[in-house]
């Protein structure tokens, strides 16, 4: 189509490039935002956000003397849920069963503390992490599309180049 609109050859063949550059663009300017916004609010204080409120907690993973993953978990005592959250293994440790033992370790906490259920949102694009989710029990529940994270704009030009779909997941541990 380009072609034919501007008989250009060059165009054309630049057009791809330019777009997979602005994709790469929004895609990283959408992704820091996000870190900033998870470094200045409850990663900024995990104590606060996640040991001291009753049915929360956070545990990392230490292998060597250093941190290669995390997991958090957060209490709901309206509905006697617990949301797994910010769970992440550093990917030169990925495939080692890391990630696993540590979602185990979450739901290890929720049936101690009597949950209902935990459940999980995520805007992971890599099957292996639904595969690891479902791997621990846990069904597909919905998907939100066009989702935005927190530190996102909505312009128009980054929903054009960034759009990412939140998967809901939950485990159902006993019946209230």
């Amino acid at each position: 189509i380009c072609f034919v609109v501007t008989k250009s050859f060059l165009l054309t063949c630049c057009l791809p490039v330019f777009l997979m550059g602005m994709r790469y663009y929004f895609s990283r300017k959408v992704i820091l935002h996000y870190l900033d916004c998870a470094l200045h609010t409850d990663m900024s204080d995990i104590e606060q956000y996640y040991m001291k409120p009753p049915g929360s907690c956070f545990w990392v993973a230490v292998l060597d003397g250093n941190v290669v993953g995390i997991v958090a978990a957060r209490g709901n005592e309206e509905d006697n849920t617990v949301e797994l959250r910010r769970m992440s293994v550093d990917s030169n440790y990925r495939g080692k069963g890391i990630a696993k033992a540590l979602g185990r370790k979450v739901l290890e906490f929720a049936m101690l503390n009597n949950y209902s259920s935990v459940v999980l949102g995520t805007t992971a694009v890599k099957m292996a992490a639904h595969k690891l989710y479902e791997s621990l029990g846990f069904k597909h529940v919905g998907v939100v599309e066009h989702y935005a994270l927190p530190g996102m704009t909505r312009s128009l030009l980054e929903r054009m180049f960034f759009q990412l779909r939140y998967h809901r997941y939950r485990l159902q541990l006993r019946e209230e």
